[in-house]
Order: C-alpha cells, then structure tokens, then sequence
C-alpha cells in the first residue's frame, strides 16, 4: 500500500538516489555510504538517511548500503520494477523530442501511446508506436493500462486534456503546458519551461544593477 506520511520533495529525490546507485551497481562497487551518495548526489548525508528511513532499513552502520539491494528497493518504491506506461499527448516538437527520448532512453517508463489532433501526424510513427487521434485517448489507455499523462499541447487544451487522461485511468501527469490544471484524484506536476528559462535569465546579470530604476 502506498504510504501517506511522505514528503513529496522526499519522493522525488528517490530517483536521484537510484541513478547514483545504479551506476555504482553497474561498475562493480558493491558499498556505497551515505556520505559518498551525498558527495554524488549534492544533499546531505543526514537528508539521505532520513529519506531512505521512511521507507524501513537499508544499510548497515559503519558500512553502508549494498548497491545492487538498494537499486532494486528503491525502484520497487518507485514502482518501477513492473513497468509503467505513459500515454503522450501533443506531438509537437517538444513531443517529439520527450516521445524519442523515453523510448531509447527508458526501460521502466515507456511511452505507450501518443496522440495529437494535427491530421498530418496522426498515423505517424516514432520508434513503433503510432500517433493516434486524441478521440482514442479514453479508450486506448484503458486498454493498455496506462497510468501516466505527459501533457504537451497549447494552454487552452490542457485541461480538457487532463480530463480525458484521468478517464482513460491516468494517476499522475507531467504537464508542460503553461496552464493550472484541477484533475481531482490524479497528481500533477508542473514544469513551464518560459518560467524556467525566464528565472535563469536572474543569474546571467548577476553583477549588473538591473533592479534600479532609472
């Protein structure tokens, strides 16, 4: 059963614990300590145990964590172990790029569908699948159990989008559009790449005075 308790920014450092330990797994190195993720992952070595605590016991003290265990705990929490599908909708070039990605990079998260409205890109294929109509979304989802939505339309679609993702039984959503979407009973994350690029644009002038007005 899926615990309550945890913090969401807990959640989502798991993954940066699994690629460290994955990595370290794959090379051969069968112990790693906390303070050695820390060094590797940026976080502290008590925020790395406190994280991995809510989840039971994983290491030894004064030794460490056993790599390869470890890798597979981690992605059995994060249910990774039984492969989750992930329906894409919009397959502009941000789609494209995401569709391409997951499907050379992925093996835990794989997108299982994709669909657009465009009539010149439903029937196209990407690597074996087939961009389908958005009028398939429902039924197509439910059939193949899918379980995440990445959103990549224009704003004023997203939330019909959302809407049609939640009824063909998606739980989570990763959506780019620049739009606040309200699905209850299925989580979302945001990620408006403008916001993103637009906070970054601070730290190029930061020796400028550019908050003085003239």
């Amino acid at each position: 059963m899926r615990r309550t308790n945890i913090p969401d920014a807990a959640i989502r450092r798991l993954p940066v614990y699994l690629r460290v330990v994955s990595d370290l797994a794959a090379a051969d190195v069968p112990i790693v300590s906390s303070a050695e993720l820390a060094e590797k992952t940026g976080l502290s070595p008590e925020q790395i145990r406190k994280d991995l605590a809510y989840f039971g016991a994983f290491g030894t003290r004064g030794v460490g964590y056993d790599t390869a265990m470890l890798s597979r705990r981690i992605a059995r929490i994060l249910g990774l172990h039984r492969g989750v599908k992930a329906a894409l909708v919009g397959f502009g070039h941000l789609g494209y790029a995401l569709a391409r990605y997951s499907l050379t990079q992925h093996k835990d998260i794989v997108i299982a569908a994709i669909f657009d409205v465009d009539p010149e890109k439903v029937g196209q294929e990407i690597l074996g699948v087939r961009v389908q109509h958005v009028s398939e979304m429902v039924e197509t989802c439910r059939q193949q159990g899918v379980k995440i939505g990445i959103i990549t339309v224009p704003a004023s679609s997203a939330q019909q989008t959302a809407e049609l993702l939640k009824a063909g039984g998606v739980e989570a959503i990763l959506n780019f559009a620049p739009a606040k979407l309200n699905v209850d009973g299925v989580f979302v994350q945001n990620i408006d790449l403008t916001i993103e690029l637009q906070s970054l644009a601070y730290y190029t002038s930061a020796s400028e005075d550019d908050t003085a007005e003239e």
